[in-house]
């Protein structure tokens, strides 16, 4: 059998352009839990040497942990969160005076919303990052939650370093993490109203007082000021 040529072996990329590059250990991690999740993989990303990002259906949120700490041997929990991708419905009067110097005061355009690596569907986006301590690599594990039922499975029985994280979302986004052992506030009042990381949640103190931004800055010693004076 003959080599093959650079014809026969030709591919899509475009003349003069690298082959992408490729993450086979984070491959493998995909691919693992594909097999254990079937459909309930929607969306994933690999940045080669740095980090893999895997969206799953929120239905499967506790089964993605049980099989990342007992198939994926990811046995370090990071951290867990959410992101409010609604773009702030607040214009301008939630800018700094540094904001409007530099940008100008005239209205935004509205922007389109936008969800990230492995995409999304909703504005509201549960993450966890897992790790193992022993391959040194990591997983941002990804959820969509539509708006009118924000809730989801809890990590507790699983990672039990979920706990704080959770109550966390909980008060912030208010995001409902289902069999949570103590759903309650750790920062806010019991009777505080509103989630505060969302972003229809008004910051009144900005919006009664303009937050600085640009300040008055004396020239240090030796600095170009004091070379004019003695020039002059």
């Amino acid at each position: 059998m003959s080599p093959l040529s650079s014809a026969d072996t030709a591919t899509d990329t475009a003349a003069g352009e690298e082959a992408p590059e490729r993450d086979e250990r984070r491959e493998e991690l995909l691919a693992t839990l594909a097999s254990e999740l079937g459909d309930a993989v929607v969306g994933s990303h690999i940045s080669p040497g740095q980090t893999l990002w895997v969206r799953v259906d929120r239905e499967a949120w506790r089964h993605t942990a049980e099989v990342a700490k007992n198939r994926l041997r990811l046995n370090f929990f990071d951290f867990l969160s959410a992101i409010d991708w609604l773009p702030s419905p607040f214009g301008r009067d939630m800018d700094s005076q540094e904001d409007l110097a530099v940008h100008g005061a005239e209205p935004k355009e509205p922007t389109p919303m936008t969800t990230g690596y492995a995409g999304g569907d909703t504005r509201f986006q549960l993450l966890a990052h897992l790790y193992s301590t022993r391959s040194h690599l990591g997983v941002v594990f990804k959820a969509d939650l539509p708006d009118d039922d924000l809730r989801v499975a809890s990590w507790v029985p699983v990672y039990h370093g979920a706990d704080w994280h959770e109550r966390e979302t909980w008060e912030m986004f208010g995001i409902e993490f289902t069999g949570h052992p103590n759903l309650a506030h750790i920062y806010l009042p019991s009777g505080f109203e509103g989630h505060p990381l969302r972003k229809d949640f008004p910051l009144l103190a900005r919006r009664v007082k303009p937050w600085p931004g640009i300040v008055d800055v004396e020239p240090m010693p030796g600095g170009a000021g004091d070379e004019e004076e003695e020039g002059g």
